[in-house]
This record gives structure tokens, C-alpha cells and sequence, in this order.
């Protein structure tokens, strides 16, 4: 008989289990004694409301104080508040793949909790042991040399035919520029890359190394825009072929070179580094060395056009301190920056932090278009069959659950030019 391929993705869906064990006869005893995970959300929402609909057949509705976020959540088994109480994100997730609640609508959910997290405190936290093999997996799954490849091929390595059904035609894997309501994502993606660009002030003859080069995308633009010289750094062989082969394609081979390399091991002098949306693949630990290669690499004079995604800084330090959701099944690794202990550590490099522009709910809407996209490439059956309908959810919930973080505004995107002293 011919062997099955393998399913694609199922690293994800199978990823998180190691890190929240499931549910079994001894969650059934104690979930009762979780109700009062209820009182501890009601106590921390000071805007917004949440309407619950519990197993016992009551109704509750929690907050309602002040304008905010309002979800429905239909709780069918109270081993969802176990779930959530123990494994905080994670918890919740596993617990909605199981059917133990659901809601005709998560987004405004996973806002209302981000709206209120600094009130919420650890409630949605992983606690006890759970956080304790969160932070193990964690730092088994650090951003070192060897670290860094694994955990960009874990997310990046699906398949370019599988980002092609739901991105722009440019394939930008990043928050979109909305100066209108009515601007599509390709406008909204456009925007971006002039926004990155005319940061970098590039003139014929420059050199231009970007850290975190995708598809090529912002690359094939900046060689649009002037004579330079282009390299890229990626570690996803999935993206090093496809890039490399889009900018031949565009007369651009004798100009532009797609390294399979780390920062940490690149080379040369440029007058301009771009990296968009890549830092929070690095780590917190691992900050100082991605911004020491940037300075290292960059001329005296130089621009930095920096994309970065980042969470409330009274929020950090529970945030840092476990495992969530996207951690454990979407970017291993991958961790938001506190953007005031970032730019203080830039500025101690020697860099001056310039012109910041900060644009989250942009990316609450990219999301949005985003979902849709994929919606579609599923429904109608573009979705290549090797994606099973458990990574179909998890890729939506994916969706879903930062779309909720940004409109919640506790998680943000920003754009920054640092510039290296002479």
C-alpha cells in the first residue's frame, strides 16, 4: 500500500499538549469549586460586559460598569473555568476545541480580556504547575542559534501555497497601513512598505540588509524604489526559494541575494536595515544581540526602519513570566516587547529612536481581512487537503484571538526609525 502523506500542521495542533495536560475524571470533581473563576473575571472587568450562559442553565452577565467590549460566551462544562484557572490561555483554548464553551463571536471576548488586563490580573494566567512546565517548554524552545531555525521552520515552513490563498498578492505577513475604510488590504499593505521605506531615505548605490525578509515583498519594492544592492536573511527555506526566485523574476538577480542565515552570523556594512515584524521572533533575552548586529552591520549615520508588535508594559511581566496560546501553539519562541525596556536597551546601544508611529487597530483589521481570506480559500475547498479541520480551527482561533488582542489595545504595532551615532 502507498503511504499517506503526512498531515500538514499537526505539529501545531499537537504542540500545546505537553504543556496543559487534558481534562479527566479528577477536573470533573474539582470544576465546581472553579465557579469562582467567574467572580474573579466580574471583579476584574471594569469596561465592558460578558454575557455567560453556564451549564447549570443560569444566566450571568459579568462587568457591565462601563462602555467596553460586550461577548456572549455559552459555558457547557465548568471544566472550561478549571482550564482557564490552571492553564490560563492555553487552558482556554484546549477547552474550546472540546466543546466545553463557545461564543457566536470570540473577537469581542478576547478584546474584552485584553481591555481589562491589568484589573484581571493572573485570571487568565497559566498557575501552579502548568505555568511551571509552560516556562520549561519555553526555555527549551529558546531563540539560541539551533532554537531560532527550528522555531521559524515550526511556523513559517507550511507552505508558501498555503499563505498564497489568504495574504495580499504581494504576500506581506504583517499589519497593513488603513488611511481609509475603504482601502483594500493591497492599499493598506502598500502603504506599509512606502511607510518602511521612506524611513530608510535609500538613494541609488546604497546597500539595504533586511532582517526577516519573508516573500520578498518590501524587498522587490525597495529595489523598485532605487539602484541598490538588497540583501535578505530569512531562516525559512520555504521563503529563501520563493523570494529568491520572485526578485530574479523581476530582473532583480544581479542585485539581490536571499541568505539562509541568523542576524546573529550575518555580514558586511549597509547604509539601511529593515526588519518588519521579526524582533518578536528573538526573544527578550536575545534583544541586546539582535540590536547589537543591527549596529554592527548598519555605517555610521545609519537607518533602522523597525516593525514591531507590543504589549502594555503593565502587562509584561505576567505575560513574560508564562506560556500563552500563541506561544505554545502558533510561534514557539515568540515573545511582544515591552517597547520601553526595548528602546531603552536601542538607545544604550547607541541608536537615537525616531518618529514612532504606533497603528494596532490597523492591525485589528488586517487580522479581520485576514480571516476572511481564509474563510473563503476553505469554504471553497482551496485549502490543500493535507490541512485537517483541527488545524483549520486552530488557524482561525489563531485569527481570531489576535484580532481580539488588538482591538482590546493592549497589544500594539509600531513603527520606529533608529539611527546609529556616528
Amino acid at each position: 500500500m502507498n503511504a499517506q502523506p503526512p498531515k500538514r500542521g499537526r505539529h501545531m495542533v499537537t504542540a500545546g499538549g505537553a504543556i496543559l495536560p487534558g481534562g479527566g475524571p479528577f477536573a470533573r470533581m474539582i470544576a465546581g469549586r472553579f465557579q469562582g473563576v467567574l467572580d474573579r473575571i466580574d471583579a476584574g472587568l471594569v469596561t465592558g460586559s460578558l454575557e455567560a450562559y453556564l451549564p447549570d442553565g443560569t444566566t450571568r452577565i459579568l462587568g457591565g460598569r462601563a462602555d467596553g467590549p460586550y461577548c456572549i460566551v455559552h459555558l457547557r462544562d465548568w471544566r472550561a473555568l478549571v482550564r482557564l484557572g490552571l492553564g490560563g490561555s492555553v487552558g482556554f483554548y484546549r477547552a474550546w476545541t472540546l466543546g466545553e464553551w463557545s461564543s457566536p463571536d470570540p473577537v469581542p471576548l478576547f478584546a474584552l480580556f485584553m481591555a481589562n488586563g491589568r484589573t484581571l490580573g493572573t485570571t487568565a494566567r497559566a498557575r501552579g504547575i502548568n505555568r511551571w512546565i509552560g516556562k520549561a517548554v519555553q526555555f527549551l524552545r529558546r531563540n539560541n542559534l539551533t532554537g531560532s531555525r527550528r522555531n521559524i521552520a515550526f511556523h513559517y515552513d507550511l507552505g508558501n501555497d498555503f499563505y498564497r490563498l489568504w495574504l495580499d498578492k504581494e504576500l506581506h505577513y504583517s499589519s497593513g497601513l488603513f488611511d481609509d475604510p475603504a482601502d483594500t488590504l493591497e492599499m493598506a499593505q502598500q502603504r506599509k512598505a512606502r511607510a518602511i521605506l521612506d524611513r530608510l531615505t535609500l538613494k541609488d548605490g546604497d546597500a539595504l540588509l533586511e532582517i526577516g525578509c519573508g516573500w520578498g515583498a518590501l524587498a522587490q519594492a525597495a529595489l523598485e524604489t532605487a539602484d541598490i544592492r538588497y540583501d535578505g536573511l530569512t531562516l525559512s527555506s520555504e521563503q529563501q526559494v520563493f523570494a529568491r526566485d520572485r526578485l530574479a523574476d523581476a530582473g532583480f538577480g544581479d542585485k539581490a541575494q536571499v541568505h539562509l542565515t541568523d542576524y546573529r552570523d550575518a555580514i558586511g556594512t549597509y547604509d539601511a536595515v529593515a526588519s518588519v515584524e521579526m524582533v518578536e521572533a528573538v526573544g527578550q533575552r536575545y534583544w541586546p544581540d539582535y540590536l547589537a548586529a543591527i549596529h554592527r552591520l548598519l555605517k555610521p549615520g545609519g537607518r533602522a526602519a523597525i516593525q514591531y508588535i507590543c504589549i502594555d508594559d503593565a502587562l509584561f511581566d505576567r505575560y513574560a513570566s508564562s506560556i500563552d496560546f500563541i506561544q505554545a501553539y502558533v510561534f514557539p519562541g515568540g515573545l511582544l516587547l515591552s517597547e520601553s525596556r526595548f528602546r531603552a536597551l536601542a538607545e544604550a546601544q547607541g541608536f537615537a529612536w525616531q518618529d514612532q508611529r504606533n497603528f494596532g487597530q490597523d492591525y485589528a483589521e488586517t487580522l479581520r481581512i485576514w480571516r476572511e481570506r481564509f474563510d473563503v480559500a476553505v469554504d471553497s475547498g482551496q485549502l490543500p487537503g493535507s490541512f485537517d479541520a483541527e488545524f483549520v480551527n486552530l488557524w482561525r482561533y489563531y485569527l481570531m484571538y489576535c484580532e481580539g488582542g488588538f482591538r482590546g489595545g493592549g497589544i500594539d504595532v509600531a513603527q520606529v526609525t533608529l539611527v546609529r551615532g556616528s
